[in-house]
């Protein structure tokens, strides 16, 4: 088995990362999407030593002397895309369990990083690359507190190459009250309380409120690893990001959350929470959803329930970012048409890519980097035929990151290449 992957991954020939940008380059006649909700028609886009130095309308109003000029008239110039809560770079083949490397045994694992098993060889990376995301939040699972993830730009020899925000946040998995499990005798969903629910709850409270006495003795502590690993929640340098469903579990661990002194909280997949969208207003929270091609739970839900909550969390004033279904990692290169999704119901075309630009940047600490084109911020853009939030638009043709041009061939093109050419030839 070793040996065969080892085989497969020589023949795969992965390309290797970008050099460093050396000339200046100049991006004239695109449409520029901000990310903020701004478009700017005929644009001139320029960026050198990986930053972006000038986004402007009207042409090439100075001199090109010096400059790589590329024109991409009527195409489309964004922001990177940026994918939280995944798994990617952490697991490669998920029935193979030595290319499963996201979680740790335990259920309370503070001190775990996801970042030092992030695989920047990991076959599935280029895959989201062509697709226009270039910024991922990897993040470990299993029992009730993983550890913490760290957010990677997509092109990097090593995980200390990847690294743009390292630790950003701790996750926690809130218990649920109750539990569904399917009858396939009856096809049903049977809702059965959780009996550990109480239980489950106390180790949290012990965990967090040990590490909060933990860390606010500096002198006379002796190390603790776990304890040591949460310090950034109460500092306000780490943000918290709990993991919930049902609306009185969102209810009860953002007040968990709020009573430790926590600065920096994010609910990730809310399914139920447009049922309190008002609390997340008062309290600022920010929310990430991850299931929106989902059906709804409730019987009584509209079935568009999922569809039109970017659009409903959004009037409610709430910071909305998005991601794509963990179980479903090889899918999540479609994160943009979830995008096209929340705009085809209620939200503005506009303002469905600020969700996945900066919105997400901002909920993960990123904004001064990455999310828009703005100057002063990362050369982390791509350059799409048409609109990249439609699949019939979504065909990009060149991409950077830190104004580096990146390689946007995966696997897939790699072997499209190859049988073309086999084919082609034997038609002759």
């Amino acid at each position: 088995m070793f040996l065969s992957l080892f085989a497969f991954k020589a023949n795969a020939q992965v390309p290797s990362p970008a050099a460093p940008q050396q000339r200046p380059v100049m991006l004239t006649g695109g449409t520029a999407h901000i990310g903020n909700g701004e478009v700017v028609e005929n644009a001139t886009v320029i960026f050198e030593n990986g930053k972006i130095s000038s986004v402007a309308a009207g042409g090439t109003a100075q001199d090109t002397a010096g400059y790589q000029v590329v024109d991409v008239k009527d195409k489309h110039v964004y922001p990177g895309f940026i994918l939280p809560n995944t798994d990617l770079g952490l697991v490669e083949i998920g029935a193979v369990r030595a290319t499963v490397d996201n979680q740790e045994t335990g259920e309370l694992n503070p001190n775990v990083r996801s970042l030092i098993s992030y695989n920047t060889d990991s076959e599935l990376i280029p895959t989201m690359r062509f697709n226009g995301i270039l910024l991922a939040q990897v993040v470990p699972t299993g029992g009730m507190v993983p550890g913490s993830s760290s957010v990677v730009q997509l092109d990097a020899w090593n995980w200390e190459d990847a690294a743009v925000k390292a630790d950003d946040a701790i996750h926690m998995h809130w218990p649920q009250r109750f539990n569904l499990n399917f009858d396939y005798t009856t096809y049903t969903v049977n809702r059965e309380p959780n009996k550990q629910y109480i239980e489950e709850v106390r180790k949290l409270e012990t965990l967090f409120s040990d590490a909060m006495a933990y860390n606010a003795d500096d002198d006379s502590r002796v190390d603790n690893l776990k304890l040591k690993a949460m310090q950034g929640l109460f500092d306000g340098t780490q943000a918290l990001h709990i993991h919930g469903g049902g609306a009185r579990e969102i209810i009860e661990s953002i007040r968990f959350a709020k009573q430790l002194g926590i600065k920096k909280i994010v609910l990730v997949s809310g399914t139920e929470a447009s049922m309190v969208k008002d609390f997340l207003k008062e309290n600022d929270i920010p929310v990430i959803i991850t299931n929106l091609h989902e059906l709804p739970d409730m019987a009584g839900d509209d079935v568009d329930l999922y569809y039109k909550l970017p659009y409903l969390l959004s009037e409610a004033g709430l910071l909305v970012g998005m991601g794509y279904a963990r179980d479903m990692i090889a899918s999540a290169r479609n994160l943009a048409f979830l995008a096209g999704t929340a705009a085809a119901y209620g939200l503005d075309k506009e303002k469905a890519l600020q969700i996945i630009t900066a919105n997400n940047a901002k909920i993960l600490g990123i904004d001064d980097q990455a999310g828009t084109l703005e100057k002063g911020k990362h050369a982390t853009l791509f350059v799409s035929d048409g609109d990249a939030l439609d699949m019939r638009g979504n065909i990009i043709d060149m991409a950077f990151i830190d104004g580096r041009k990146i390689t946007l061939d995966a696997m897939q093109q790699r072997l499209y290449e190859k049988y073309k050419e086999k084919y082609s030839a034997e038609g002759k």
